[in-house]
């Protein structure tokens, strides 16, 4: 008996949790929202687009684990990691920046402390294809566990 309950409080946690892994993602063409791209997402998510002239904006939400911006404009070069270092510079310029997770040449994951108890994640990722320019990041809404923003940035790379 102890055993089933221990089974259902671990299922219940992951259900909690925002599901099991990015396996369970599903892949997630935004050619229709006219970003030639696809990300992994949970199914069924919530989709919504901004056009700025200047750019285009794409959210990709499903619960309170799962929240994908993507900023589409013209590249203004051909070095992504060029592009990640200016968005690294503003990140940590933010007065709530608290220490840099993981760092790749295209991204990062970042964590922002707002008091000694409240700690949120963050990421950035950066795509160039032709002359177009792809910043993938966490919703602007919302707070995120570190291993929620693990699978998100693994889901836009």
């Amino acid at each position: 008996m102890k055993s089933v309950v221990a089974l259902l409080g671990i299922v219940l946690f992951f259900v909690a949790c925002g599901g099991a892994d990015i396996n369970d993602w599903q892949k997630l063409d935004l050619l229709e929202y006219d970003m030639p791209i696809s990300i992994k997402a949970p199914s069924d998510p919530e989709i919504k687009t901004m056009d700025l002239l200047v750019q285009k904006d794409i959210w990709v939400k499903k619960g309170d684990h799962y929240n994908v911006q993507i900023f589409q404009s013209d590249a203004s070069g051909t070095d992504a990691e060029k592009v990640k270092n200016a968005l690294l510079t503003e990140v940590k310029n933010n007065p709530f920046f608290s220490k840099i997770v993981s760092e790749s040449s295209e991204g990062f994951i970042y964590e922002t402390l707002i008091d000694s108890t409240n700690y949120n994640y963050g990421f950035r990722y950066v795509k160039i294809m032709g002359d177009k320019e792809y910043i993938f990041q966490t919703g602007l809404i919302g707070t995120f566990v570190l291993e929620d923003v693990e699978r998100m940035y693994a889901a836009v790379k």
